[in-house]
Protein backbone atom coordinates (compact mmCIF):
# COMPACT_ATOMS: atom_id res chain seq x y z
CA UNK A 1 0.00 0.00 0.00
CA UNK A 2 1.20 3.59 -1.19
CA UNK A 3 -0.40 5.59 1.35
CA UNK A 4 0.32 4.80 5.09
CA UNK A 5 -0.61 6.97 8.03
CA UNK A 6 2.04 9.72 9.49
CA UNK A 7 2.61 10.04 13.24
CA UNK A 8 3.40 13.76 12.49
CA UNK A 9 1.77 15.56 9.58
CA UNK A 10 3.53 18.61 8.30
CA UNK A 11 1.93 21.12 6.10
CA UNK A 12 4.09 23.94 4.11
CA UNK A 13 3.84 27.28 5.07
CA UNK A 14 2.69 28.54 1.35
CA UNK A 15 -0.14 25.82 1.89
CA UNK A 16 -1.63 26.93 4.95
CA UNK A 17 -4.88 28.18 4.98
CA UNK A 18 -6.25 28.19 7.91
CA UNK A 19 -5.25 27.86 12.13
CA UNK A 20 -7.41 24.78 12.41
CA UNK A 21 -6.04 21.12 12.36
CA UNK A 22 -9.29 19.39 11.59
CA UNK A 23 -9.01 21.39 8.28
CA UNK A 24 -5.72 19.37 7.08
CA UNK A 25 -7.14 15.83 9.13
CA UNK A 26 -8.04 14.05 5.28
CA UNK A 27 -5.89 11.48 5.63
CA UNK A 28 -8.20 8.70 7.00
CA UNK A 29 -10.75 9.32 4.57
CA UNK A 30 -8.34 8.90 1.43
CA UNK A 31 -6.57 5.73 1.92
CA UNK A 32 -6.31 4.12 -1.27
CA UNK A 33 -3.89 1.27 -3.08
CA UNK A 34 -3.48 3.77 -5.52
CA UNK A 35 -1.40 6.72 -5.32
CA UNK A 36 -2.89 10.31 -4.22
CA UNK A 37 -1.94 13.20 -6.29
CA UNK A 38 -3.05 16.57 -6.30
CA UNK A 39 -5.34 18.16 -7.92
CA UNK A 40 -2.72 20.87 -9.38
CA UNK A 41 -0.79 18.26 -10.93
CA UNK A 42 -3.82 17.51 -12.81
CA UNK A 43 -5.62 20.19 -13.63
CA UNK A 44 -4.76 23.88 -14.81
CA UNK A 45 -7.35 26.94 -14.76
CA UNK A 46 -9.33 28.16 -17.84
CA UNK A 47 -10.12 31.70 -18.72
CA UNK A 48 -12.40 32.33 -21.27
CA UNK A 49 -13.61 35.58 -19.73
CA UNK A 50 -15.36 38.04 -22.43
CA UNK A 51 -16.48 41.35 -20.86
CA UNK A 52 -20.43 41.67 -21.56
CA UNK A 53 -21.98 43.20 -24.82
CA UNK A 54 -25.22 44.99 -23.91
CA UNK A 55 -27.09 44.06 -27.40
CA UNK A 56 -25.66 40.15 -27.30
CA UNK A 57 -27.63 37.42 -26.78
CA UNK A 58 -26.01 34.12 -23.82
CA UNK A 59 -27.18 30.99 -23.24
CA UNK A 60 -26.43 31.00 -19.06
CA UNK A 61 -26.45 27.33 -17.21
CA UNK A 62 -26.64 26.86 -13.96
CA UNK A 63 -24.96 23.70 -11.98
CA UNK A 64 -27.06 21.26 -9.73
CA UNK A 65 -25.98 19.76 -6.26
CA UNK A 66 -25.47 15.79 -5.31
CA UNK A 67 -23.80 15.25 -9.36
CA UNK A 68 -26.36 16.10 -11.04
CA UNK A 69 -24.49 17.98 -13.31
CA UNK A 70 -25.00 20.70 -15.66
CA UNK A 71 -28.45 22.77 -16.73
CA UNK A 72 -29.63 24.85 -19.28
CA UNK A 73 -30.79 27.85 -17.09
CA UNK A 74 -32.28 31.20 -19.53
CA UNK A 75 -31.17 33.17 -22.43
CA UNK A 76 -30.31 36.96 -21.73
CA UNK A 77 -28.92 39.74 -23.24
CA UNK A 78 -26.47 41.20 -22.22
CA UNK A 79 -27.57 44.52 -20.71
CA UNK A 80 -30.37 42.21 -18.52
CA UNK A 81 -27.02 40.71 -17.06
CA UNK A 82 -25.58 41.82 -13.48
CA UNK A 83 -22.16 41.95 -13.09
CA UNK A 84 -18.78 43.31 -16.00
CA UNK A 85 -18.20 40.00 -17.31
CA UNK A 86 -19.16 35.82 -18.18
CA UNK A 87 -16.84 33.16 -18.46
CA UNK A 88 -17.51 30.86 -22.03
CA UNK A 89 -17.18 26.82 -20.91
CA UNK A 90 -15.95 24.48 -23.29
CA UNK A 91 -16.52 21.09 -24.12
CA UNK A 92 -14.33 18.47 -21.85
CA UNK A 93 -13.45 20.85 -18.82
CA UNK A 94 -13.81 20.16 -15.58
CA UNK A 95 -16.56 22.96 -13.81
CA UNK A 96 -17.43 23.25 -10.16
CA UNK A 97 -19.65 26.14 -8.02
CA UNK A 98 -17.34 27.65 -5.45
CA UNK A 99 -20.78 28.13 -3.36
CA UNK A 100 -21.97 24.25 -4.27
CA UNK A 101 -18.90 22.23 -3.89
CA UNK A 102 -19.84 21.16 -0.43
CA UNK A 103 -23.38 19.67 -2.06
CA UNK A 104 -21.42 17.61 -5.58
CA UNK A 105 -21.63 20.80 -7.65
CA UNK A 106 -18.95 19.65 -10.17
CA UNK A 107 -19.31 18.53 -14.15
CA UNK A 108 -17.44 17.71 -16.71
CA UNK A 109 -18.96 19.94 -20.13
CA UNK A 110 -20.82 18.07 -22.23
CA UNK A 111 -21.39 19.21 -26.10
CA UNK A 112 -24.45 19.68 -24.73
CA UNK A 113 -23.16 22.85 -23.07
CA UNK A 114 -20.16 23.93 -25.06
CA UNK A 115 -19.51 27.47 -25.47
CA UNK A 116 -22.37 28.29 -22.57
CA UNK A 117 -21.73 31.16 -20.22
CA UNK A 118 -21.42 31.12 -16.61
CA UNK A 119 -20.00 33.61 -13.90
CA UNK A 120 -16.98 33.87 -12.24
CA UNK A 121 -18.28 32.07 -9.33
CA UNK A 122 -18.11 28.52 -11.30
CA UNK A 123 -14.43 28.24 -12.24
CA UNK A 124 -13.29 25.91 -15.42
CA UNK A 125 -10.02 23.51 -15.68
CA UNK A 126 -8.53 21.69 -18.31
CA UNK A 127 -7.84 17.83 -17.35
CA UNK A 128 -4.39 16.15 -18.04
CA UNK A 129 -4.01 13.53 -20.42
CA UNK A 130 -3.42 11.42 -17.25
CA UNK A 131 -7.16 11.35 -15.69
CA UNK A 132 -9.74 10.26 -17.54
CA UNK A 133 -12.86 13.30 -16.93
CA UNK A 134 -15.35 10.66 -16.55
CA UNK A 135 -13.07 8.95 -13.84
CA UNK A 136 -12.79 12.36 -12.04
CA UNK A 137 -16.33 13.25 -12.41
CA UNK A 138 -17.46 10.02 -10.57
CA UNK A 139 -14.52 10.99 -7.52
CA UNK A 140 -16.46 14.66 -7.21
CA UNK A 141 -20.00 12.09 -6.60
CA UNK A 142 -18.63 10.66 -3.37
CA UNK A 143 -20.01 12.12 -0.31
CA UNK A 144 -16.69 11.90 1.42
CA UNK A 145 -15.01 14.66 -0.78
CA UNK A 146 -18.25 16.41 -0.28
CA UNK A 147 -17.77 16.12 3.61
CA UNK A 148 -14.04 17.29 3.12
CA UNK A 149 -15.19 20.35 1.55
CA UNK A 150 -17.15 21.43 3.97
CA UNK A 151 -14.34 21.55 6.26
CA UNK A 152 -12.53 23.71 4.15
CA UNK A 153 -15.18 26.34 3.19
CA UNK A 154 -14.35 29.92 3.68
CA UNK A 155 -16.30 33.36 4.27
CA UNK A 156 -19.33 34.06 6.97
CA UNK A 157 -22.65 34.77 4.86
CA UNK A 158 -21.54 32.78 1.46
CA UNK A 159 -18.67 30.32 1.77
CA UNK A 160 -16.94 29.49 -0.82
CA UNK A 161 -14.62 26.84 -2.17
CA UNK A 162 -11.88 28.52 -3.87
CA UNK A 163 -9.65 27.28 -6.88
CA UNK A 164 -6.56 26.80 -4.65
CA UNK A 165 -8.76 24.69 -2.12
CA UNK A 166 -9.66 22.64 -4.90
CA UNK A 167 -6.34 22.40 -6.82
CA UNK A 168 -4.95 21.13 -3.17
CA UNK A 169 -7.29 18.02 -2.67
CA UNK A 170 -6.08 14.53 -3.56
CA UNK A 171 -7.33 12.21 -5.75
CA UNK A 172 -6.60 8.28 -5.86
CA UNK A 173 -4.85 8.04 -9.36
CA UNK A 174 -5.07 4.59 -10.78
CA UNK A 175 -3.42 4.13 -14.62
CA UNK A 176 -5.71 5.38 -17.34
CA UNK A 177 -6.45 1.68 -18.20
CA UNK A 178 -7.24 0.97 -14.36
CA UNK A 179 -9.44 4.22 -14.59
CA UNK A 180 -10.98 2.83 -17.95
CA UNK A 181 -11.99 0.37 -16.31
CA UNK A 182 -14.01 1.46 -13.30
CA UNK A 183 -15.30 4.13 -15.04
CA UNK A 184 -16.57 1.28 -17.69
CA UNK A 185 -17.96 -1.01 -14.53
CA UNK A 186 -19.48 2.06 -13.38
CA UNK A 187 -21.33 3.05 -16.48
CA UNK A 188 -22.40 -0.16 -16.81
CA UNK A 189 -24.77 -0.49 -13.74
CA UNK A 190 -26.05 3.34 -14.18
CA UNK A 191 -26.69 2.31 -18.00
CA UNK A 192 -28.80 -0.37 -16.75
CA UNK A 193 -30.71 1.24 -14.20
CA UNK A 194 -31.60 4.45 -17.40
CA UNK A 195 -32.80 0.97 -19.17
CA UNK A 196 -34.96 -0.34 -15.92
CA UNK A 197 -36.08 3.69 -15.83
CA UNK A 198 -37.15 3.77 -19.19
CA UNK A 199 -39.01 0.62 -18.89
CA UNK A 200 -40.67 1.99 -15.98
CA UNK A 201 -41.99 4.86 -18.20
CA UNK A 202 -43.24 2.51 -21.04
CA UNK A 203 -44.83 0.32 -18.83
CA UNK A 204 -46.49 3.80 -17.23
CA UNK A 205 -48.06 4.64 -20.94
CA UNK A 206 -49.08 1.23 -21.55
CA UNK A 207 -51.59 1.65 -18.68
CA UNK A 208 -52.96 4.67 -20.38
CA UNK A 209 -52.86 2.59 -23.53
CA UNK A 210 -54.81 -0.62 -21.93
CA UNK A 211 -57.15 1.94 -20.04
CA UNK A 212 -58.60 3.78 -23.22
CA UNK A 213 -58.66 0.38 -25.14
CA UNK A 214 -60.82 -1.36 -22.54
CA UNK A 215 -63.12 2.11 -22.21
CA UNK A 216 -63.19 3.09 -25.83
CA UNK A 217 -61.54 6.41 -25.75
CA UNK A 218 -58.96 8.26 -27.37
CA UNK A 219 -56.04 10.56 -25.64
CA UNK A 220 -56.73 13.90 -27.67
CA UNK A 221 -53.79 15.33 -29.75
CA UNK A 222 -52.06 18.48 -28.12
CA UNK A 223 -54.30 21.13 -28.00
CA UNK A 224 -54.51 23.50 -31.17
CA UNK A 225 -56.33 26.71 -31.74
CA UNK A 226 -59.75 25.54 -32.54
CA UNK A 227 -61.07 27.83 -35.27
CA UNK A 228 -65.41 27.81 -36.18
CA UNK A 229 -68.17 26.54 -33.70
CA UNK A 230 -67.57 23.92 -31.02
CA UNK A 231 -69.64 21.48 -29.41
CA UNK A 232 -70.63 19.89 -26.38
CA UNK A 233 -73.16 17.23 -25.52
CA UNK A 234 -75.85 19.04 -23.85
CA UNK A 235 -76.42 16.68 -20.76
CA UNK A 236 -72.15 17.21 -20.53
CA UNK A 237 -72.95 21.37 -19.86
CA UNK A 238 -72.65 22.72 -16.64
CA UNK A 239 -71.99 26.14 -17.05
CA UNK A 240 -72.88 28.44 -19.86
CA UNK A 241 -69.60 30.10 -20.42
CA UNK A 242 -67.14 28.61 -23.13
CA UNK A 243 -64.06 29.08 -20.95
CA UNK A 244 -65.79 26.65 -18.06
CA UNK A 245 -64.84 24.00 -20.18
CA UNK A 246 -62.32 22.56 -21.94
CA UNK A 247 -64.62 21.42 -25.02
CA UNK A 248 -62.48 18.90 -26.41
CA UNK A 249 -62.03 16.73 -22.93
CA UNK A 250 -65.26 16.34 -22.53
CA UNK A 251 -66.09 15.42 -26.71
CA UNK A 252 -62.98 13.13 -25.98
CA UNK A 253 -64.93 11.41 -23.39
CA UNK A 254 -68.47 11.38 -24.92
CA UNK A 255 -66.76 8.30 -27.23
CA UNK A 256 -66.98 5.94 -24.81
CA UNK A 257 -68.97 2.94 -24.29
CA UNK A 258 -69.34 3.33 -21.07
CA UNK A 259 -72.23 5.35 -19.33
CA UNK A 260 -70.29 8.54 -17.76
CA UNK A 261 -71.13 9.30 -14.14
CA UNK A 262 -70.58 12.66 -11.85
CA UNK A 263 -68.03 11.29 -9.00
CA UNK A 264 -70.27 12.44 -6.18
CA UNK A 265 -73.35 10.80 -7.89
CA UNK A 266 -71.86 7.33 -6.86
CA UNK A 267 -69.61 7.71 -4.01
CA UNK A 268 -69.91 9.33 -0.92
CA UNK A 269 -67.07 11.89 0.27
CA UNK A 270 -67.24 11.30 4.55
CA UNK A 271 -66.84 14.18 6.88
CA UNK A 272 -64.53 12.56 9.75
CA UNK A 273 -63.17 16.33 11.45
CA UNK A 274 -60.40 15.02 13.81
CA UNK A 275 -60.66 17.09 16.73
CA UNK A 276 -57.39 17.46 19.03
CA UNK A 277 -59.31 18.54 22.22
CA UNK A 278 -61.24 14.63 21.45
CA UNK A 279 -57.83 12.82 21.48
CA UNK A 280 -56.56 10.70 23.78
CA UNK A 281 -53.27 10.05 22.75
CA UNK A 282 -50.53 13.22 23.28
CA UNK A 283 -49.24 12.20 19.70
CA UNK A 284 -50.38 10.99 16.08
CA UNK A 285 -49.68 9.97 13.02
CA UNK A 286 -50.06 12.79 10.08
CA UNK A 287 -50.12 12.32 6.40
CA UNK A 288 -49.71 15.39 4.20
CA UNK A 289 -49.72 16.26 0.90
CA UNK A 290 -45.94 15.88 0.42
CA UNK A 291 -45.67 12.07 1.55
CA UNK A 292 -47.53 10.98 -1.21
CA UNK A 293 -46.17 9.43 -4.29
CA UNK A 294 -48.26 8.34 -7.33
CA UNK A 295 -46.56 4.84 -7.85
CA UNK A 296 -45.59 3.79 -4.33
CA UNK A 297 -47.97 5.76 -2.16
CA UNK A 298 -46.92 6.65 1.12
CA UNK A 299 -43.85 7.38 1.76
CA UNK A 300 -43.46 9.51 4.91
CA UNK A 301 -44.86 9.56 8.33
CA UNK A 302 -45.21 12.15 10.75
CA UNK A 303 -45.39 11.72 14.61
CA UNK A 304 -46.56 14.79 15.82
CA UNK A 305 -47.45 15.86 19.45
CA UNK A 306 -51.15 16.97 19.56
CA UNK A 307 -50.24 19.94 20.95
CA UNK A 308 -48.22 21.18 18.21
CA UNK A 309 -50.79 19.82 15.80
CA UNK A 310 -50.19 21.98 12.36
CA UNK A 311 -53.90 23.96 11.38
CA UNK A 312 -54.41 21.26 8.12
CA UNK A 313 -54.33 17.81 10.13
CA UNK A 314 -58.14 18.36 10.36
CA UNK A 315 -59.66 14.58 8.81
CA UNK A 316 -59.39 11.02 9.98
CA UNK A 317 -58.45 8.45 7.40
CA UNK A 318 -59.82 5.11 7.66
CA UNK A 319 -59.33 1.36 5.92
CA UNK A 320 -60.18 1.94 2.21
CA UNK A 321 -60.44 5.11 1.96
CA UNK A 322 -59.18 7.14 -0.93
CA UNK A 323 -57.10 10.43 -0.61
CA UNK A 324 -57.38 12.82 -3.76
CA UNK A 325 -55.35 16.03 -3.16
CA UNK A 326 -57.01 18.86 -4.40
CA UNK A 327 -54.15 21.10 -4.42
CA UNK A 328 -52.17 20.90 -7.88
CA UNK A 329 -53.80 18.03 -8.65
CA UNK A 330 -52.08 17.19 -11.73
CA UNK A 331 -49.15 16.08 -9.07
CA UNK A 332 -51.22 13.35 -8.98
CA UNK A 333 -50.87 12.73 -5.11
CA UNK A 334 -53.51 9.97 -5.16
CA UNK A 335 -53.51 6.89 -2.52
CA UNK A 336 -55.79 4.32 -1.18
CA UNK A 337 -55.39 3.78 2.65
CA UNK A 338 -53.93 0.39 3.76
CA UNK A 339 -55.08 -0.94 7.27
CA UNK A 340 -51.81 -0.17 8.81
CA UNK A 341 -52.68 3.29 8.86
CA UNK A 342 -56.53 2.85 9.49
CA UNK A 343 -57.01 5.90 12.03
CA UNK A 344 -54.51 7.91 11.28
CA UNK A 345 -54.94 11.96 10.47
CA UNK A 346 -54.38 13.95 6.90
CA UNK A 347 -54.19 17.40 5.70
CA UNK A 348 -57.56 19.25 4.70
CA UNK A 349 -55.41 18.93 1.58
CA UNK A 350 -56.95 16.03 0.57
CA UNK A 351 -60.72 14.91 -0.28
CA UNK A 352 -61.82 11.73 1.27
CA UNK A 353 -63.53 9.59 -1.06
CA UNK A 354 -64.92 6.38 1.30
CA UNK A 355 -65.12 2.96 -0.48
CA UNK A 356 -68.27 1.25 -1.98
CA UNK A 357 -68.93 -1.96 -2.54
CA UNK A 358 -70.69 -1.64 -6.20
CA UNK A 359 -67.48 0.31 -7.51
CA UNK A 360 -64.06 -0.35 -7.52
CA UNK A 361 -62.29 2.89 -6.34
CA UNK A 362 -58.18 1.31 -7.63
CA UNK A 363 -60.39 2.11 -10.77
CA UNK A 364 -61.80 4.97 -9.97
CA UNK A 365 -58.02 6.26 -8.82
CA UNK A 366 -56.65 5.07 -11.68
CA UNK A 367 -58.83 6.94 -14.67
CA UNK A 368 -58.56 9.66 -12.40
CA UNK A 369 -54.44 9.73 -12.81
CA UNK A 370 -54.82 9.22 -16.23
CA UNK A 371 -54.86 12.00 -19.20
CA UNK A 372 -58.88 12.70 -19.02
CA UNK A 373 -58.56 12.60 -15.17
CA UNK A 374 -55.81 14.97 -15.05
CA UNK A 375 -57.21 17.24 -17.55
CA UNK A 376 -60.83 17.16 -16.29
CA UNK A 377 -58.92 18.25 -12.50
CA UNK A 378 -57.02 20.72 -14.12
CA UNK A 379 -59.68 22.36 -16.20
CA UNK A 380 -61.55 22.95 -12.44
CA UNK A 381 -58.51 24.38 -10.62
CA UNK A 382 -58.35 27.99 -9.32
CA UNK A 383 -56.05 30.23 -7.51
CA UNK A 384 -52.93 31.31 -8.25
CA UNK A 385 -49.78 30.34 -6.53
CA UNK A 386 -51.79 26.98 -5.39
CA UNK A 387 -53.96 26.18 -7.31
CA UNK A 388 -56.84 23.61 -6.28
CA UNK A 389 -59.93 22.29 -6.66
CA UNK A 390 -63.01 22.29 -4.29
CA UNK A 391 -64.67 19.22 -2.97
CA UNK A 392 -67.91 20.28 -5.27
CA UNK A 393 -65.79 20.35 -8.04
CA UNK A 394 -64.45 17.51 -7.70
CA UNK A 395 -67.85 15.61 -7.03
CA UNK A 396 -68.63 17.03 -11.01
CA UNK A 397 -65.37 15.21 -12.67
CA UNK A 398 -67.23 12.96 -15.06
CA UNK A 399 -66.09 9.27 -14.60
CA UNK A 400 -66.57 6.34 -17.00
CA UNK A 401 -68.31 3.34 -15.16
CA UNK A 402 -68.65 -0.08 -16.43
CA UNK A 403 -70.23 -3.46 -14.62
CA UNK A 404 -68.08 -3.64 -10.96
CA UNK A 405 -66.65 -6.81 -12.71
CA UNK A 406 -65.22 -5.03 -15.26
CA UNK A 407 -64.14 -2.46 -13.05
CA UNK A 408 -62.23 -4.94 -11.33
CA UNK A 409 -60.48 -7.01 -14.16
CA UNK A 410 -59.28 -3.86 -15.47
CA UNK A 411 -58.04 -2.46 -11.60
CA UNK A 412 -56.33 -5.89 -11.13
CA UNK A 413 -54.40 -5.93 -14.75
CA UNK A 414 -52.83 -2.18 -14.42
CA UNK A 415 -51.98 -2.92 -10.39
CA UNK A 416 -49.48 -5.32 -11.95
CA UNK A 417 -48.47 -3.07 -14.40
CA UNK A 418 -47.77 -0.86 -11.07
CA UNK A 419 -46.33 -3.37 -9.60
CA UNK A 420 -43.69 -3.89 -12.63
CA UNK A 421 -43.34 -0.34 -12.61
CA UNK A 422 -41.93 -0.10 -8.66
CA UNK A 423 -39.70 -3.07 -8.79
CA UNK A 424 -38.13 -1.65 -11.75
CA UNK A 425 -37.68 1.86 -9.98
CA UNK A 426 -36.60 0.08 -7.06
CA UNK A 427 -34.32 -2.35 -9.05
CA UNK A 428 -32.78 1.22 -10.71
CA UNK A 429 -32.15 2.99 -7.80
CA UNK A 430 -30.16 0.15 -6.36
CA UNK A 431 -28.18 0.13 -8.87
CA UNK A 432 -27.12 3.47 -9.34
CA UNK A 433 -26.54 3.13 -5.47
CA UNK A 434 -24.33 -0.14 -6.00
CA UNK A 435 -22.50 1.68 -9.03
CA UNK A 436 -20.87 4.82 -7.21
CA UNK A 437 -20.65 1.99 -4.10
CA UNK A 438 -18.83 -0.40 -5.60
CA UNK A 439 -16.50 2.53 -7.08
CA UNK A 440 -15.76 3.82 -3.88
CA UNK A 441 -14.73 0.51 -2.35
CA UNK A 442 -12.54 -0.44 -5.46
CA UNK A 443 -10.52 3.11 -4.93
CA UNK A 444 -10.72 3.80 -1.17
CA UNK A 445 -10.59 1.19 1.90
Amino acid sequence: MENSLEILKTIPYSQLYLWDVRRYSNDVELISKYKLVPLYSLLSQSYNYEKIQDEKEYYLCGLSSYGNGLFHREIKLGKEIKGAKLNQIKKGEFIYSRLGANNGSFDIVSEQFDKYWVTNEFPTFNISNELNPEYLKIIFRLERYWKIISRKLQGAAHKRFKEKLLLDLKIPLPSLTEQNRLVANYNAKIQLANEQEQKAKELEQEIEEYLFEVLGIKKLEDKKIVKGLQYVNYKNLDRWDVLAKDLRTLNGLSNCKYELKKIGEVFEFPSRTWKKKEYKSSTFKYIELGAIDPTIGITELKEIEVKNAPSRATQQVKTGDFLIGTTRPYLKRFVIIEPKYDGYICSSGFSIVAPNSNYNLFYLKEFLMSYFGIEQLKNKMTGGTYPAITNNELKEILVPLPKVEIQNDIANHISSLRQQIKDLKSQAEENREKAIKEFEQEIFN
